[in-house]
């Protein structure tokens, strides 16, 4: 059982080390200056004589000590204050018709414009741009089901124009807005459904690629799947060539060393992209954790973003999105079951 010398001695390391990560399990007062602080705090470090400990700053100011006024121990951390800074721009992001500039959307949280444009990439993964980009596209979405013509949806969703629009209309949709609002009505998908030792698997594809790659138990269900995603679109029974794509598919589950290059229809936001390419250069048999891929695509603070985007893909194997797992080793979910997950690991390795 641990001594109250021994945690106390655990404390003070904590202070020397000026360790964030034990920022609200104590703070530490300086009976020479009669002041308390966090761990992390910057300041000049006291001599250990001078040194109390207390479990909350209420502890410390009853005892008589104010709090610092430069780490600000009585206030929420800078790591929750910065995450709350970048909230509140997130939501005047997605309230705006017009996206604020950057100058007003750093002003709105007391920052630089520099300076909040990095911590906002850090921890949203995007830049403020992209993030408001992202928006617009999935508000002209949400709007081209219920907009009485496509120009309305256009100008509802936040485009200054429609030229503009059409201009990124391809990598928004996917297809032209028209098709889309009538729920896929024009455009084409091929389809074909396979078995392999983990089930039904079926593949879609565009004219620009494969879109779809969904494992399960029942074909029925991942047909179904793919109709509610493009209720009118033409989907299109596989013939001779989709029949060696579907089998090159699984071929590559079976026997993952085979390796799997195919083009593919990626749609998603701009943050959403990177994460799948990172997820394309991870190699057969190797895994990585979520806040290791965060850190390769340069957004340290953004991993509940990256596991967002994992679960957000939609092309099994071929963004192997089954690669990463927890900081710990431990299987993490995944879209199409953690057995499967398991399973595909284990083939590779």
């Amino acid at each position: 059982m641990e001594t109250k010398a021994a945690k106390r001695d655990l404390r003070w390391d904590s202070v020397l080390a000026r360790d964030a990560a034990a920022d609200g399990a104590f703070v530490y007062s300086v009976t020479t200056t009669g002041i308390y602080c966090r761990p992390s705090c910057p300041a000049r470090r006291p001599k250990r004589a001078n040194v109390r400990f207390y479990a909350s700053g209420a502890e410390a100011e009853a005892a008589g000590f104010r709090p610092c006024k430069r780490c600000r121990p009585n206030e929420a951390s800078l790591p929750a204050r910065q995450a709350g800074a970048v909230a509140h721009a997130c939501r005047l992001i997605e309230a705006a018709q017009t996206p604020p500039s950057l100058d007003a959307l750093a002003r709105s949280v007391g920052l630089g414009p520099s300076h909040f444009h990095r911590l906002f990439e850090g921890i949203v993964g995007v830049t403020p741009k992209a993030y408001a980009a992202a928006c617009r596209r999935s508000r002209l979405r949400e709007n081209l089901g219920k907009s009485r013509s496509v120009t309305e949806a256009i100008y509802e969703a936040g485009f200054n124009s429609s030229g503009r629009f059409y201009a990124e209309s391809a990598s928004a949709l996917g297809m032209t807005p028209s098709a889309f609002r009538r729920g896929g009505d024009g455009a084409e998908i091929k389809f074909a459904v396979g078995e392999c030792s983990l089930g039904s698997v079926l593949v879609a594809a565009s004219d620009k690629g494969v879109c779809a790659i969904s494992l399960g138990d029942e074909p029925e269900a991942l047909v179904r799947a793919l109709q509610d995603q493009f209720p009118r679109a033409r989907l299109i029974g596989c013939d001779a060539d989709f029949e060696r794509l579907i089998a090159k598919v699984v071929g590559y589950v079976e026997a993952p060393k085979i390796g799997l290059e195919l083009p593919l229809d990626i749609r998603g936001t701009a943050f959403q992209q990177r994460v799948w390419a990172a997820l394309r250069e991870i190699p057969a048999g190797a895994t990585i954790g979520y806040s290791e891929l965060a850190r390769r695509i340069g957004a340290p603070k953004a991993a509940r973003a990256v596991a967002g985007a994992c679960a957000a893909n939609a092309i099994a194997v071929a963004i192997p999105c089954h690669r990463v797992v927890r900081s710990d080793g431990s299987l993490s979910g995944y879209r199409w079951g953690v057995a499967r997950k398991r399973a595909l690991l284990e083939r590779e390795s």
